[in-house]
Formats: C-alpha cells, structure tokens, sequence
C-alpha cells in the first residue's frame, strides 16, 4: 500500500510540474515520453559538463532530434543546476 502511495505521488508530481533538466534523476528523466536509460544516462553526463541553459540543449545530446524534442518540450524546464 505504502509503495502505491509513493508511486501515485511520483505520477502526480509530474502531472503538475516539468522535469527540470539540471537536476532529475535518471527515473524522473525515464518519464519523458521517448527517453529510456541510455539517453537518460547521456542527459546526466551532459549535464555534469554543460549544465542545460535552455530546453533546446537537448538537441546537443545523440538521439534527441526535433522530432522527439518537439513531443517533450513542453514537459522539461531549465532550472538553476545547484538547485534540487
């Protein structure tokens, strides 16, 4: 019951609020509509490197073309990166 709870809360989160680029976890990141572990994983490094400063950085990452990016956009943000 505990864990239903947790992950209905997890949905709901998302529901409301777009993934923050610079700060989500590869989970959070997994929840974008076309993006798996490998490009999750490629977000992350990016990120540790370049932090994002606009949501079309995602197109700096292999495998994120307009065509996904467009599907995504609107459910990512860029927020301060030492922020989390």
């Amino acid at each position: 019951m505990k864990r239903l709870f947790f992950a209905l809360l997890f949905l709901v989160s998302f529901a409301f609020g777009a993934v923050n680029l610079n700060t989500a976890t590869k989970k959070e990141l997994m929840s974008l509509d076309g993006i798996g572990d490998k490009k999750a994983e490629e977000i992350i490094k990016y990120r540790e490197k370049t932090p994002f400063t606009k949501p079309e950085d995602l197109k700096n990452i292999k495998g994120i073309g307009d065509k996904l990016f467009d599907k995504i956009k609107d459910k990512v943000e860029v927020g301060n990166p030492s922020k989390k």
